[in-house]
């Protein structure tokens, strides 16, 4: 136990006020690097942070350079409170599109959902997706309740950003696919703002089952935020949440591109 001394300037007197406090270490320091990444919420860490903004620097001249990605809507991205992004799924791709279209300060606090099956299983995968993407391990088979649950928590905090692919997996045609209602369960009766997303040209760029990408343009139109706080956590409200959501997507798709 050690003890700081707090000085206060009070008129022409000094007086002098005693604190107690105790350090404790960090939740995480008898565990392993893999161990730490595998756990979430992970504790801060300076040499993962460095290490993603570095990774973030290089995919988005990547993106920039290989797939000419444009990016259109920034516009529509809250500044100060906790937001979803919801888009299409055509490629690993669509993650770090979506990334890339966030400011760099704001990457430690964005959180894409990732399988935890397919992500989470080996330490080559694992390391990617918790230094490189930040991402939020996700049970789509079992534990989809405590996944969703976890995300809720997540958005109770300030200035949280979390990133979810409703179809809950790659399209193997390029078409999109039918919105799966945890999204809905989500943001039902909250105010918290979803941004639909629609990536096009990912899919041409990097299909599932190809080996390594090709240099396709690939387009991300962000949308207005949208919010379901009057709406109820009844299956009837919960679906019309998860087709509006699909709509606002679908409807992206169509814009013409601009000049």
């Amino acid at each position: 136990m050690q003890r700081t001394k707090l000085i206060a300037e009070t008129g022409n007197a000094t007086e002098f006020f005693y604190r107690a406090w105790q350090y404790e270490s960090a939740g995480d320091l008898k565990q392993s690097f893999v161990e730490r990444l595998r756990q979430f919420p992970r504790q801060p860490d300076l040499l993962v942070y460095g290490l993603r903004t570095l990774v973030a620097l290089a995919i988005r001249a990547w993106l920039r350079l290989y797939h000419r990605l444009d990016i259109q809507g920034r516009e529509h991205l809250p500044r100060d409170r906790s937001f979803i992004m919801v888009a299409n799924h055509a490629s690993h791709l669509d993650v770090l599109c979506l990334l890339a279209a966030l400011p760099l300060l704001k990457l430690h606090k964005a959180f894409p959902a990732a399988a935890l099956d397919y992500f989470f299983v080996n330490l080559p995968r694992t390391a990617i997706a918790a230094i490189a993407i930040n991402a939020l391990p996700f049970g789509r088979q079992s534990c989809v309740r405590q996944s969703l649950e976890r995300c809720r928590e997540l958005l109770a905090a300030p200035g949280n950003i979390l990133i979810v692919f409703p179809e809950g997996t790659r399209t193997v045609s390029g078409r999109i696919g039918a919105f799966k209602p945890g999204i809905a369960w989500l943001v039902a009766g909250t105010n918290i703002p979803v941004l639909p997303c629609h990536l096009d040209g990912a899919f041409d760029a990097w299909p599932k089952g190809q080996s390594l990408p090709r240099p396709k343009t690939v387009r991300l139109r962000i949308g207005a935020p949208r919010v379901y706080a009057s709406y109820g956590n009844g299956r009837e409200p919960l679906q019309q949440i998860t087709s509006d959501l699909q709509r606002a997507v679908v409807q992206l798709a169509a814009k013409p591109q601009s000049l």
